[in-house]
């Protein structure tokens, strides 16, 4: 027996070290193949012969940038996070789990069309053979990628999985039998008033007479690099790519580009299912007739002090979808759509798009499930879609609430043609917006019907950055590619326009000896200021901090998703003139007992620091940092700062808003400049992990080396994978 073993045990190293050396074969093939060119930036730019090599290449990139970004995505969509994270991160994962299927994932590979197979392919081997010859690189769970990988984040959004606003809590509370609220329903959510800003100009608005294209999302500081990829394919597309992703998600190709906004266009539904249990097991009632209810086990691994334990769950589901939260005696289910092939090929396919007619096919797909599209070509096209994904329901119910599960009335009634929803081409005004707001108002008031469209397809409220767009863009001349960059960069923080006039009136009301000299020097000073955030302005200061502490009073009792451009008014007319006021005081005190002064410039707290590359950074208020004049965007900012501070710190460090930003003229040539928070490298030695920092903080952008004579032109190094760097 003991020989026998020995011989099994032989056989398969020797089958694993075949599979091996046909593996290293395979990848060392293809390297030769592939040329990574890095501009002086540290850009790649990625030259193949076929678009797979470049996916190859593209890969092998974004893993000697930022390894541990490229893998931790794919843990999270894998519901694999507690693995590394522990046991508080459980209901997380079986959320994924839920909505996010790795068999239907392994599926859709093995039935991928030849070309999409050859592309996930080329994902896996480029990420494997980074890890080859990288062997100093520890993953933290990943140390085999699989080809299937990316069939599981078939959308590169921040906000890719939607769960109709359900949580990991609501999970906990149903699966572990804590609680029959619901934590979340219709709560507003911090990201959708950050958001993103989409811009296209016509030719009409145009000095050149090109059009263009302005590309600003908001997310967190290193979310996605910035990136080229060049096939003998047709492929050559620039732009941003969503870590451990092989599609550039918001960029732009030699004859179009695509901006994607965040959308409230509403993709998932929570149904409340009336069940039955008896002796025959779990239903529950639809029309007249019981359907049971489908019981899958999920196995959660999460690591604890000892190794790893798992936590077995069994997962109900409907025909509308997974049980995810109950409410008194009802079971709440949720239909949605978060991952498809076509979903991916979607992705991959707008990237090679040369005509409007083929970046409307594209959209024909219909599984773009969590965005909007701005778009601008060379044919001098403008055009915005709202949202792409939009099921037909019956508009006799209320599909911003949860919907009676038990008649088939409420069911889907197959999808909208892209025709059907909210979209605009060509205004004759020259440009078009969004920044995640109504879209009715993408090209001003008025230029598309509210009344034509279900509620369901655009529920999405104004905010103080989409007012501040459209008054930008309806004020402004005609436009080259700075101008549009300057328009993108107006930092008027429109919602005090509300905010001030309120406190001002407060102030008016009290007893001018109950109101102290510090109060009245800081209502002079905001009397005074232009509404404008300002490295150097005191003004800035005072009321970011103030409405900090005003809002989240305000809306206390409106959990809802409510327009604060419409309601803002009222509920400050609804608030004590005190509490303003004592507000506005804690300010005060907390600026002076902090720095000395209340009277701070708002670029000496309001700091851009990179000093680690942690997944959830350090700030530190002793070591280099930089001013930077910009504010949230919530505020109405175009250009968006969110920033805060942290347990160890009295100053506020950004940690999100503006990402990748890019203006993008469409002419005979592509005219192209960008900026990127921080820099390219996630490396803290590397001369790329922070060489932009300035230039972010100053709105200064770098012009993008879009074509091979001018990329070689500024080379610092060019190689292939698996060859030593400088």
């Amino acid at each position: 027996m003991r020989k026998v073993l020995i011989i099994t045990f032989l056989f398969f190293v020797q089958i694993s070290f075949a599979q091996n050396k046909a593996d290293i074969a395979r990848w060392e093939s293809t390297a030769k193949k592939v040329n990574i060119v890095r501009d002086k930036w540290g850009i790649p730019h990625i030259f193949g012969k076929t678009d797979a090599d470049c996916v190859f290449g593209l890969l092998y990139a974004q893993c000697e940038d930022d390894f541990q970004r490229v893998e931790m995505n794919y843990i999270t969509m894998l519901g694999r996070t507690s693995e590394v994270k522990g046991e508080e991160h459980i209901y997380e994962d079986l959320l994924v789990k839920m909505v996010i299927d790795s068999a239907a994932s392994v599926e859709d590979y093995n039935r991928s069309p030849e070309w999409m197979k050859k592309l996930l392919n080329a994902f896996a081997d480029g990420v494997n053979y980074f890890l080859y010859t990288h062997p100093q690189v520890k993953p933290a769970l990943l140390k085999e990628f699989k080809p299937w990988y990316p069939l599981t984040y078939t959308d590169g959004s921040i906000s890719a999985i939607q769960t109709s606003n359900l949580t990991a809590k609501d999970i906990k509370n149903f699966y572990a039998d804590i609680s029959s609220d619901l934590s979340h329903i219709k709560q507003r959510d911090h990201e959708q008033l950050i958001g993103s800003n989409g811009f296209a100009i016509a030719p009409s608005k145009s000095i050149s007479g090109n059009s263009m294209l302005y590309i600003n999302p908001h997310v967190t500081f290193y979310f996605r690099p910035e990136v080229h990829m060049i096939s003998e394919e047709g492929l050559n597309t620039y732009g941003a790519v969503t870590w451990g992703q092989f599609f550039v998600y918001q960029g732009f190709n030699e004859h179009c580009g695509w901006m994607h906004t965040s959308s409230e266009a509403d993709v998932a539904d929570l149904y409340e299912e009336t069940i039955i249990k008896n002796k025959d097991g779990i239903f529950y009632k639809y029309d007249n007739s019981l359907k049971p209810v489908s019981i899958q086990p999920v196995e959660i691994k999460y690591k604890t002090t000892t190794g790893i334990a798992k936590k077995e769950f069994k997962i109900y589901s409907t025909h509308h979808g997974p049980v995810m939260a109950k409410e008194d005696e009802k079971w709440i289910s949720m239909q949605s759509n978060n991952r498809s092939l076509n979903g991916l090929i979607q992705s991959w396919s707008r990237t090679k798009a040369k005509t409007f007619s083929e970046f409307k096919s594209t959209m024909d797909l219909r599984e773009n499930v969590s965005n909007n599209t701005v778009y601008a070509d060379d044919q001098g096209n403008i055009a915005y879609w709202h949202g792409n994904f939009m099921p037909k329901r019956d508009i006799r119910f209320d599909w911003n609430d949860k919907v009676d599960g038990s008649t088939s009335a409420t069911d889907w009634k197959g999808l909208h043609t892209v025709d059907e929803t909210v979209h605009l081409y060509n205004p004759s005004n020259g440009w078009l917006q969004n920044c995640n707001s109504n879209p009715f108002t993408a090209a001003g008031p008025g230029v598309i019907s509210k009344k034509k469209y279900p509620t369901y397809m655009a529920p999405d409220a104004e905010n103080f950055r989409g007012i501040n767009a459209v008054r930008v863009l309806s004020n402004t001349g005609k436009l080259d590619i700075n101008g549009l960059i300057k328009a993108g960069y107006d930092t008027y923080l429109t919602a005090f326009d509300i905010l001030l006039p309120s406190l001002f009136s407060s102030t008016r009301t009290q007893i001018a000896d109950n109101i102290k000299p510090d109060i009245m020097k800081a209502i002079q000073i905001l009397n005074e200021w232009d509404r404008r955030s300002a490295a150097n302005s005191v003004a800035t200061t005072i009321a970011v901090l103030w409405a900090e502490r005003v809002l989240p009073y305000l809306m206390r009792n409106n959990k809802g998703d409510i327009d604060l451009t419409l309601e803002l008014s009222r509920l400050l007319k609804e608030m004590p003139d005190n509490e303003k006021i004592n507000f506005l005081n804690e300010v005060l005190k907390k600026l002076k007992a902090d720095f000395g002064t209340w009277e701070v410039k708002w670029g000496d707290i309001n700091r851009f620091q990179r000093i680690e590359n942690k997944l959830t950074p350090h700030y530190d208020d002793a070591q280099p940092s930089i001013p930077s004049p910009f504010a949230s965007s919530m505020w109405g900012s175009l250009p968006s700062y969110n920033s805060r501070t942290f347990d160890n710190t009295k100053k506020r460090y950004g940690y999100g808003g503006n990402s990748f930003i890019c203006a993008v003229e469409f002419g005979k040539k592509i005219k192209a400049k960008s900026l990127l928070a921080g820099g390219e490298s996630g490396d803290v030695n590397s001369k790329h992990f922070k060489d932009q920092a300035e230039m972010y903080t100053s709105g200064q952008f770098k012009d993008v080396l879009f074509y091979k004579e001018d990329i070689l032109k500024y080379t610092e190094e060019q190689y292939h994978p698996g060859e030593k760097r400088k």
